[in-house]
């Protein structure tokens, strides 16, 4: 079904350099992110008591939607991610709208990324440091993608290492206590939803595993490896940490916490880790804008190279193989927002893009043979279901921003095939 060139017999073709530890690196430099420094507080308002069960409610749906993103990652081994699915599985249109929303919604969690770093690293001057941050991590990208990839190696170790010192520092303390984790009257059906959406924010980077699929070795092995892995370490990761902040804090005075992490330190009496997980925060977020950088340009390759986008972003550098154009575009458009908005609170407007994106997914894998390598059909409908209740169970504001930059984006892409169908005539 559908159209549009993959990979194969494209003259500007990526090349394969990444084993089953680099996609797996990647995945958890995505979501071991600035997500859990950030994304527990908000999600504790929302659920209260409950938080623990947002964050199963979060993990059940992307364990959905990662599993029907490796079947199709295996199928379709080249860039774009849903977007290509969505063309392929279902037609042009759908997988236009998964690849708008996934380009605009993560071109705005880029710079909330960014400016994180920024507010991390320099407060006064945060808007400063984001474009910084931008412009070298763009480099890096530009350089190749295994260059990108040593460097997540290095974060990642990092920010585990600065996660692991909280867990140890709060759960050995004697003022944690493990009945904050009960979950009381105040948790609603509502709430743990909201909570779910939130906290999918801190999950959804697997996508970048199957995003960069022209860019992996034997990706019909590889990928449907990677993206389980990545994903179990990081709800084993996530957990352990949402259980060592609530047993300190409690989910009240989690959801009051304007740096959750920090703040269960200094209750553990371990104050003095209190700048290094200020650290670990900058550096996680980091990670995360690298990704993102990299998911982006990926996507916007693949739209470009059907038109969606100008053509002229669907360059591949013929030393670095990397889409050189795209990445430039990218970054720039990137460091222009974080220097001139503050998007910090673009978390739950990303979260309803990137639900989007995925509902296209399950919906794709649903088509797929059993001879194709259909998982079984709960595992679609589950994930389907699951990401339209989470979008829209997550605040008004957010399911209006979001909604509306799908209306503009299906709008779009109306005007664009009437005006062609016109020439054609």
């Amino acid at each position: 079904m559908g159209g549009g060139s993959t990979a194969a017999g494209v003259p500007d073709e990526l090349e394969r350099r990444l084993g089953v530890p680099d996609a797996v690196v990647i995945g958890l430099g995505s979501m071991i992110g600035a997500g859990i420094f950030a994304a527990l507080a908000p999600a504790a308002r929302a659920a209260g008591s409950g938080l623990l069960l947002g964050l199963a409610a979060a993990a059940v749906v992307a364990y959905c939607n990662a599993t029907s993103s490796a079947r199709l990652a295996a199928r379709y081994p080249a860039s774009g991610g849903t977007y290509l699915y969505g063309r392929e599985r279902l037609g042009d249109f759908w997988g236009y709208l998964a690849g708008w929303s996934f380009v605009v919604g993560k071109t705005a969690s880029c710079a909330a990324m960014a400016l994180t770093v920024g507010a991390y690293v320099w407060p006064g001057q945060a808007h400063a440091v984001a474009v910084a941050a931008v412009v070298a991590l763009t480099a890096v990208n530009y350089a190749g993608v295994q260059k990108s990839t040593w460097l997540t190696w290095v974060i990642v170790a990092i920010v585990l290492a600065v996660l692991a010192a909280v867990v140890v520092a709060t759960l050995t303390s004697g003022a944690a206590t493990a009945s904050r984790l009960d979950v009381g009257a105040d948790a609603s059906l509502r709430g743990v939803l909201e909570a779910g959406g939130l906290l999918f924010f801190a999950f959804a980077g697997y996508a970048r595993i199957a995003t960069l699929g022209e860019e992996v070795r034997d990706p019909a092995r590889t990928i449907p490896r990677a993206i389980p892995l990545a994903l179990g370490l990081t709800l084993v990761v996530y957990t352990l940490v949402a259980v060592a902040v609530l047993t300190m804090l409690g989910p009240d005075r989690l959801a009051g916490a304007a740096a959750p992490l920090s703040e269960a330190v200094r209750a553990a009496g371990a104050g003095w880790l209190a700048p290094v997980v200020r650290v670990g925060a900058a550096v996680a977020a980091l990670g995360s804008l690298l990704a993102l950088i990299l998911g982006v340009s990926r996507t916007t390759l693949a739209m470009a190279r059907d038109r969606h986008l100008p053509h002229l972003l669907s360059a591949v550098h013929p030393r670095f193989k990397v889409p050189h154009r795209a990445e430039l575009v990218v970054g720039a458009v990137v460091a222009v927002l974080a220097a001139v908005a503050d998007v910090r609170g673009a978390i739950g407007f990303s979260s309803f893009g990137v639900l989007a994106y995925y509902a296209v997914a399950n919906a794709s894998v649903f088509t797929l043979t059993p001879e194709e390598g259909r998982p079984a059909r709960i595992i679609p409908i589950v994930g389907l279901v699951g990401c339209m209740v989470l979008a829209f169970a997550l605040p008004p504001a957010s399911v209006i921003s979001g909604a509306a930059v799908l209306a503009v984006g299906a709008a779009a892409y109306g005007i664009r095939r009437t005006v062609s169908n016109r020439h054609a005539v």
